[in-house]
């Protein structure tokens, strides 16, 4: 049949000569599989030929997928696309996307220094050389292989199911890998290819897997690091740093470079890690919400589940704003973030005898007790109140300590501005954007962090005319901070605008600063004037608590290698709790009100609760497509989606709410009765006998059939019907949430559900 005539229908007769030369683009190219004629050996031979054809040069091709995906990625023209798009063998072309970095006492924090109740019938010892079993793929920015964090003292042999390899490259050895660092991978084509050969111009940037931007080393041990003690940034955080599965396996593969992290680069890590034999992948990145057929990332995950990898995703940094989340497909892990009970307080003394409580990581040489002159440049330059580079004057900030409104640039950069201009301190000042929460960072100068409210009197007596003064103070580290948990303002929310009927995010887990390892190639803030080299840093993000989660799962896993990926997702959504450490709701940093689960979904992981849930809320791979048809997509975009040639859409849910989630969002619209039918599993003891008890507002009345479940047998499934009803003719417009609770003496299963009466 020759090279790609038969299926691709002899492209290059589509293409018509042009004296332009149009600028080439990286696209990724969905194929139908099944069409590759049997002359090619394999696909990859196909898809250069199908370039071939297009009169395209032979380094166009910069991926051939296999697994993750089914398609290739590809440098083309318009010309190019347009005749790709025509061939009946094409499912879509689509231009790559940018992602971007969702940027120790933690395991204390969580209960996993605790001996007691951890896996029923075994002690923490056992758990944790089972995990020495599991292996977490963390698609990133590679990693600092030389790190403590990174250690394989007393670690058994590699599994024999790994097939990864350690890359070499100008800077990385293979043998900097071992028996905990297993795997390390770099994948740049696509990067290269959008910054017209970034890594060749930028002498940062070396093609191999060593991490020159730190976020991934630091994501990568918060999973799976080595205990490491006295562990701290410059003396803050000092004690033991450790991941969430000590002796779980560690693969690196760096998809992240200094321009972000491009979509065919992150499916090329995504395509090799599933070869290569992860149990769990981990993903602090993401772009915006899009349908699942045109997200990289939730393509590659259901292949990923389907083959039995828990994907754990960051849910993005957009907070408070509503409806800001990214990686919402229900196989994807979706992670909020929220505070520690640590905290690193300072204090601003001003002039008019007012003393401030802020934060800061700042740890060089302090201010000493004589007041300085405090200054807030509001109205001299439309950008000074930010102190955005170059927007600040010498002659008025020399001396003095800067007030900078928080926003627009990075917090650390407005020290170094203020620094550069002559000033010799900063008070940093949330606006409304990010109300009162409070995030440290290791500045340059003294610097301290303060919310809205005393950012608004600090402002106010910087601007007063009376020769306004202040003094910087540090106070260290301090621990059993109330109240905490608290959702971060910055952690995205709900409602989840690409199937609304799915509630997200899923858990929050620590994401507000956090200490992890560091690579020693770059400063703890990240600024290029910033030569301080420290082995841990202390960041914040959904970055940091999307490995959190990645690391319980391993857990999970290894406790109950049996467990699918959506048992494991619903052993932490189920027994996550929903009140602080001084017994009241979940608390919004943002504005110090209730939080609800649009923000936290199902509530902060448990991991000693979540290791015996007993019961789960279990989806197959077949439940999921029959979601997928559900959705009002083509054929052709689910087959995009779950690979798979022959198949129709025979079943499909009348309301996509009726996949098994572990948790429910009603959406009335123009119905007033929303019915749903769920399936439990017993994981726990036999015989059980669970009771249900619910809770809502009053505009909706919930009623659950049976209200008794009684399990005989381990394995054993039963399901119930809810209806949720919404009373009156015109209910609020606004959101509202409840609960549904399966109880007995031993457990608590709880779902929570979130109520809307319009089309989100």
């Amino acid at each position: 049949m020759g090279s790609i005539a038969s299926p691709f229908v002899l492209l290059s007769l589509l293409l018509l000569p042009t004296l332009l030369v149009t600028a080439k683009k990286t696209y990724i190219v969905q194929i139908k599989h099944q069409d590759k004629p049997e002359s090619f050996a394999t696909y990859h031979d196909w898809y250069a030929d199908s370039l071939q054809s297009l009169s395209s040069s032979p380094d166009s091709l910069l991926y051939s997928y296999t697994s993750a995906f089914h398609g290739f990625a590809a440098s083309l023209d318009d010309e190019q696309v347009e005749s790709l798009r025509s061939s009946e063998s094409v499912l879509g072309v689509y231009e790559d996307t940018v992602y971007t970095l969702h940027t120790t006492r933690t395991p204390q924090f969580l209960g996993l220094d605790s001996q007691f109740g951890l896996w029923e019938g075994h002690s923490n010892q056992d758990l944790e050389q089972a995990s020495g079993d599991v292996i977490i793929g963390v698609l990133d920015t590679g990693v600092w292989p030389e790190s403590k964090s990174f250690d394989d003292t007393g670690m058994p042999a590699i599994p024999k199911k790994w097939r990864g390899e350690c890359e070499s490259g100008p800077d990385f050895s293979p043998k900097l890998c071992n028996k905990k660092l297993i795997g390390a991978r770099s994948f740049s084509k696509g990067f290269n290819m959008a910054s017209g050969g970034g890594i060749s111009k930028n002498p940062k940037e070396v093609e191999s897997p060593r991490d020159s931007d730190g976020h991934g080393t630091h994501t990568s041990s918060t999973a799976a690091g080595s205990q490491v003690g006295n562990a701290s940034l410059l003396g803050y955080a000092s004690g033991n740093a450790r991941g969430m599965a000590i002796h779980a396996r560690v693969a690196a593969y760096k998809v992240c470079w200094s321009a972000g992290c491009f979509g065919s680069d992150i499916l090329a890590g995504m395509d090799r890690a599933i070869v290569d034999g992860v149990d769990v992948l981990s993903m602090s990145l993401g772009g915006g919400s899009a349908p699942y057929y045109r997200d990289t990332v939730a393509i590659g995950a259901f292949t990923a589940m389907e083959k039995g990898i828990f994907v754990s995703c960051s849910a993005g940094n957009s907070g408070p704003e509503e409806a800001t989340l990214a990686n919402v497909a229900p196989w994807i892990m979706t992670v909020g973030a929220g505070t520690l009970d640590r905290d690193f307080p300072a204090y601003a003394s001003l002039g008019n005898n007012v003393r401030y409580t802020a934060v800061s990581l700042y740890s060089g040489e302090g201010m000493g007790n004589k007041p300085v002159p405090l200054v807030y440049d509001k109205g001299t330059n439309s950008s000074s109140n930010l102190c955005l580079v170059g927007s600040l004057d010498p002659a008025r900030v020399r001396g003095k300590v800067v007030v900078c409104d928080r926003g627009m640039n990075a917090r650390v950069e407005k020290g170094a501005v203020v620094r550069d201009a002559g000033g010799v301190g900063m008070i940093l000042a949330n606006t409304a954007a990010n109300g009162e929460e409070l995030v440290a960072d290791s500045h340059l100068i003294p610097a301290v962090a303060v919310g809205m409210k005393v950012g608004d009197m600090i402002r106010k007596y910087a601007q007063s005319g009376t020769n306004p003064t202040a003094v910087l103070a540090f106070g260290g580290t301090v621990l059993n901070v109330k109240p905490s948990p608290v959702v971060a303002a910055f952690s995205s929310r709900g409602p989840n605008m690409v199937t609304p009927q799915i509630l997200k995010p899923d858990v929050i887990g620590p994401g507000v600063n956090i200490l992890a390892a560091w690579s020693e190639a770059v400063g703890p803030t990240g600024l290029d004037n910033d030569t301080r080299k420290t082995q841990f840093n202390i960041l914040s993000g959904t970055s940091m608590s999307c490995p959190h989660i990645s690391g319980l799962a391993a857990l999970l896993k290894a406790a109950h290698p049996e467990w699918s990926p959506s048992a494991i997702k619903s052993a932490l959504m189920t027994t996550a709790y929903n009140q602080d450490n001084t017994n009241s709701p979940l608390r919004d940093a943002a504005d110090g009100s209730m939080s609800n689960p649009w923000a936290h979904g199902a509530g902060h992981v448990d991991p000693q609760k979540a290791l015996s849930p007993g019961l789960v809320y279990d989806i197959s791979t077949e439940e999921y497509i029959t979601f997928l048809c559900s959705l009002n997509y083509t054929l052709e975009h689910v087959k995009a989606i779950v690979k798979r040639p022959n198949f129709t859409c025979s079943r499909k849910f009348k309301d996509p709410g009726e996949l098994n989630y572990p948790s429910f969002s009603v959406v009335f619209g123009n119905k007033r009765v929303v019915r749903y039918t769920r399936t439990l599993t017993n994981v726990g003891s036999a015989p059980s006998t669970y009771n249900v008890t619910v809770d809502g507002p009053s505009t909706v009345g919930i009623a659950v059939k049976p209200t008794e479940l009684v399990f005989r047998s381990v394995g054993e499934k039963q399901r119930y019907t809810v209806t949720f009803v919404a009373k009156g003719t015109n209910p609020t417009a606004k959101a509202e949430f409840g609960s549904i609770v399966w109880v007995n003496a031993q457990h608590q299963v709880r779902s929570p559900v979130s109520f809307s009466w319009t089309q989100l």
